[in-house]
């Protein structure tokens, strides 16, 4: 039996723990790989009375989940009690989120998991308690260190319509154009090329970079970005045979037809990848970390913590999330 995926509690307040229950009681429709959630038992409990299941759990280790994934749903235990309700964090929240993202890093990396797939977290909670990372993805990357290198972490956001990886990711506008360079999107290329040949089974996959300026920079009058950075970043790539396009211009690069013509959309900034993809497939979309040691998956939102315990929370990105994890691993077909 292959070994499960372990998901994360991620922010015990928001929605995680809800669409957690939500996929599991869909495991059969869905035919789910199996997965344990790292938490609190009676804390998953209370949450699935809360919403109204009458929720078969059973203690887990990571080695008993896959069997008993069928008939209950296996819980393991990071040994942290959370209290908090629903949209409202307390002292509880991030040390449970934390530990959680730990044991499921470390039960993948000594093969008791196939994949991490983590369920969101609030940062701005995590911060109060001294969390000193952007966000998953970096804390993801430091966890990955070894001998004091550390992975660089590439965010793609996979949909079965559409692929996109921001170069620069939790920064501001100011901050992200003050750290764009030709290097750091060669280097983000370079991964994403890797990664989509190794895991998602593309023998060449065809690039789509975008410009950083309204029309792609309109030959230098509206910025020069894409003369004097993006052009170059095309140019080193070609050189070393990867199909790449580019600089396109945003505004154009989305729509169906031109969807079409490429396996993965490189943008410039944050808001330039997710708010397409947000657009076109909210439902469906999957926060993927390349470059790392370990698969790792999310579903692509928040925490919502206006809806948690409400029984409102859409657990269809996350059942996205738990198959493309599974089928990056090789545990389940595309």
């Amino acid at each position: 039996m292959a070994q499960p995926l372990a998901l994360t509690l991620g922010e015990p307040a928001g929605i995680g723990p809800d669409v957690a229950i939500a996929a599991w009681l869909r495991r059969r429709e869905h035919d789910l790989p199996p997965f344990y959630l790292l938490g609190d038992r009676d804390f998953i409990a209370a949450r699935a009375r809360m919403l109204g299941h009458d929720l078969a759990i059973v203690d887990a280790t990571p080695a008993t989940a896959a069997a008993a994934f069928a008939d209950a749903l296996p819980v393991v235990s990071t040994g942290d009690a959370v209290t908090a309700q629903p949209g409202r964090p307390d002292a509880s929240s991030a040390p449970a989120a934390i530990a959680s993202i730990r044991q499921a890093v470390a039960d993948v990396e000594a093969g008791r998991a196939s994949a991490v797939v983590t369920n969101p977290i609030a940062k701005h909670v995590l911060y109060r308690a001294g969390f000193s990372h952007p966000g998953h993805t970096e804390f993801l990357a430091e966890l990955a260190a070894r001998d004091g290198k550390t992975p660089m972490p590439v965010m793609l956001l996979w949909s079965p319509t559409l692929a996109v990886v921001p170069v620069t990711i939790h920064v501001s506008l100011r901050d992200a154009i003050e750290q764009l360079t030709s290097q750091l999107i060669t280097a983000t290329a370079r991964i994403v090329v890797a990664e989509l040949k190794a895991r998602f089974g593309l023998r060449r996959p065809r690039l789509a970079i975008s410009g950083l300026n309204p029309h792609a920079g309109e030959d230098g009058a509206l910025g020069d970005e894409e003369q004097t950075i993006i052009a170059q970043a095309i140019t080193v790539l070609r050189n070393e045979g990867i199909d790449v396009r580019g600089p396109l211009p945003a505004d154009t690069m989305f729509h169906p037809a031109a969807r079409e013509t490429y396996d993965c959309a490189i943008c410039m900034y944050h808001d330039q990848a997710l708010i397409p993809i947000k657009t076109i497939a909210f439902d469906d979309g999957v926060n993927v970390t390349l470059g790392l040691p370990f698969i790792r998956t999310s579903p692509d939102h928040g925490t919502a913590f206006d809806i948690a315990g409400t029984g409102r929370a859409n657990p269809s990105s996350l059942i996205a999330a738990l198959k493309l994890a599974a089928r990056m691993a090789g545990t389940q077909p595309s």
